[in-house]
């Protein structure tokens, strides 16, 4: 079955009432839950992010999410995942074009994301899309605290 819209299976913006349904979802697929995923910091990337915050529904139930941040500029794409046994359906193609319509919508230029290590299978999903592996850049980050 592919995906199509209708009146059981729609993608629609996020709300922070998805976020216990969020959490399983990213803990399926293996994302490390930390600071930057309590419910306030997602509220957060939500407040500041309306448009690009989605989430794909069969029957009202979230079966995939993605996470689109945009500095006026760029797009950055951040927790990706459809569940498990929803993958392979068309349900993640649908979510990536949404998102890369309101990005061209918004005349962002270009559009990045991270890959884990372990998650390599996803490179050939991305390089379907258009997108390029970057071996030239590496990634840096530090938290901060309030301490």
């Amino acid at each position: 079955m592919i995906w199509q819209e209708s009146k059981n299976q729609n993608i629609k913006k996020l709300n922070i009432s998805d976020y216990s349904s969020l959490i399983e979802i990213w803990k399926e697929a293996g994302f490390k839950i930390g600071k930057s995923e309590e419910k306030k910091e997602v509220e957060k990337f939500f407040n500041a992010n309306p448009k690009t915050s989605l989430g794909i529904y069969i029957d009202n139930v979230l079966i995939g999410c993605i996470l689109g941040g945009y500095d006026a500029r760029r797009g950055l794409i951040h927790h990706f995942a459809v569940r498990k046994e929803q993958q392979g359906k068309g349900y993640g193609k649908a979510l990536f074009d949404q998102l890369m319509n309101i990005f061209k919508e918004l005349g962002v230029v270009k559009v990045s994301f991270w890959v884990k290590k372990d998650n390599t299978q996803v490179i050939p999903f991305y390089k379907k899309q258009g997108f390029i592996l970057r071996e030239d850049l590496i990634t840096m980050s530090k938290e901060i605290n309030d301490d």
